[in-house]
Parts: structure tokens; C-alpha cells; sequence
């Protein structure tokens, strides 16, 4: 049971290690920079939506006796849906803000987003451990335990991009690296919850998965990108959405 909570806990390591960046951040981030850490957000989230949700979420789909493209079909409709309520109950109030609570309001999307694709994962953990803890098929533990430190390394740049821009907004290091930690936070939590009740879970994963890739999706089309392309430096936005692509792309496939 050890070796089950330390595989639960290890993506929560990930991701509190790449929030832990912030306190190597000066007090304000280079524009130039600035602009090339969203564009290696918005890379790293749609890669993240793709390769860790949408694509998982079509394999868990082949058992369910139903189209195996319908699942992430709903999935990417209500997690789009919803993100597309939120960001206009929030817009609204964001206009009556000042300019840089105006930034750290636009910032709290793209955690919520994180935040919910964290919990799927969490959940892919729970029942890839459970699975091999029971020995309900031949998953082996250390096919559990290798997805789980593939997830922790995919987290940390994922923490990353919580917490530095909520630092560039002028919120503390001490609470930014907050931010960040909560927004994996819910990862072991989804864990522990998955590991008990693996078979219903196992039933309702390709939803949550793809409904947390909509989440993502959106908050790319609607923030990042937006905020990468104003004010000139599109260019290296754009680098950088392609560095941040590229990166989650060849760790996602190589660590399965």
C-alpha cells in the first residue's frame, strides 16, 4: 500500500517542483520572454489536450459498447461549453477591474483549466495502480508506476505555467507558488478516489478526460493566444508554442 500512495503522490511532486520556479523569476518578466512563456503554455496545453486527454480518452472508449468517438465527442463539448459560461460571467467583471487584478482575473481560467486537467490524470493514476495492485490483469506495477512518473514530469512544466505568470501580474512569489501547488493538488486526491471504486470510475474516464481536453482547448483559443499575439512579438510566441508543443509531445510519447 506504500508503493501505491508514493505512485499516487509522485505527479504531485511534478508539478510543485515546476511551480518552485517562480522563486528563480526576477521581479518582472522580459516582454520579449514574457511573451514567449505563453506562447509555451498555450504549446504545452494543447499538446497536454491532445496526447495526454483526447488520445487516452479514445483508447479507454474501445470497451465501453458504445462508438468509441462519442465519449470525447460530449466531453469536448461540455468542457468547452462551460469554459465558454465562465469566461463571460468573468469577462464582465474583469472590465470594472484595474489593470493588473484585470491580469491575474484573466490568469484564474487558465488555472481552473490546469487545474481540471489534472484531475483525469489523477484518475488514470488511480486506476493503472489499483489495476496492478489487484492484479486484475497483467498491468504490471511498474507499467503504474512508470505512467505516474511520466505524469510528474509532464506536471512540471505545467506548474510552471500556473505560477510565473501569476508572478509577472505582481502576486507574490509565496502565493504563486501557492497557486500552483493547489492547482495539482486535486491530482492524489482523484488518486485515492480512483484506486477505491475502479470500476466505475474506469466506465466514466473517457468523459472526463476529453472534458478537461475542451477546458484546455478553449482557454488557449480565448487567453493565450490573444495575449501572446498583442502588442507586437507574435513571432516568438508563436516559437514558443511550438517549443511548448514539441516538449510535451516527445515526453508524453516517451514516457507513455
Amino acid at each position: 500500500m506504500i508503493n501505491v500512495l508514493l505512485g499516487i503522490m509522485i505527479p504531485f511532486i511534478g508539478t510543485t517542483l515546476g511551480s518552485a520556479l517562480v522563486f528563480f523569476m526576477k521581479n518582472t518578466l522580459n516582454y520579449r520572454l514574457e511573451k514567449f512563456f505563453l506562447g509555451i503554455a498555450g504549446g504545452v496545453m494543447i499538446s497536454a489536450s491532445i496526447w495526454s486527454l483526447l488520445l487516452p480518452a479514445i483508447d479507454w472508449s474501445e470497451g465501453l459498447g458504445i462508438p468509441v468517438w462519442l465519449p470525447s465527442t460530449i466531453g469536448l463539448v461540455v468542457g468547452f461549453l462551460l469554459l465558454l459560461i465562465i469566461n463571460a460571467v468573468t469577462g464582465k467583471l474583469q472590465k470594472n477591474g484595474e489593470n493588473d487584478l484585470s491580469k491575474t482575473k484573466d490568469k484564474s481560467i487558465m488555472i481552473f483549466a490546469v487545474t481540471l486537467h489534472n484531475i483525469p490524470e489523477g484518475l488514470a493514476v488511480g486506476v493503472a495502480l489499483a489495476v496492478a495492485y489487484f492484479n486484475a490483469t497483467s498491468f504490471s506495477a511498474m507499467s503504474a508506476l512508470m505512467l505516474s512518473i511520466g505524469i510528474a514530469i509532464q506536471n512540471f512544466p505545467e506548474g510552471a505555467i500556473v505560477s510565473m505568470p501569476l508572478k509577472s501580474c505582481g502576486m507574490s512569489k509565496g502565493k504563486s507558488f501557492m497557486y500552483g501547488v493547489l492547482s495539482g493538488a486535486v491530482e492524489p486526491i482523484a488518486g485515492i478516489i480512483a484506486f477505491f471504486i475502479t470500476g466505475f470510475v474506469s466506465s466514466i474516464l473517457p468523459f472526463v478526460l476529453s472534458f478537461a481536453a475542451g477546458a484546455m482547448i478553449f482557454v488557449v483559443i480565448s487567453e493565450l493566444i490573444p495575449e501572446s499575439q498583442e502588442g507586437g512579438q507574435g513571432n516568438i510566441a508563436s516559437i514558443g508554442f511550438a517549443f511548448g508543443f514539441i516538449l510535451m509531445m516527445v515526453l508524453d510519447i516517451a514516457l507513455g
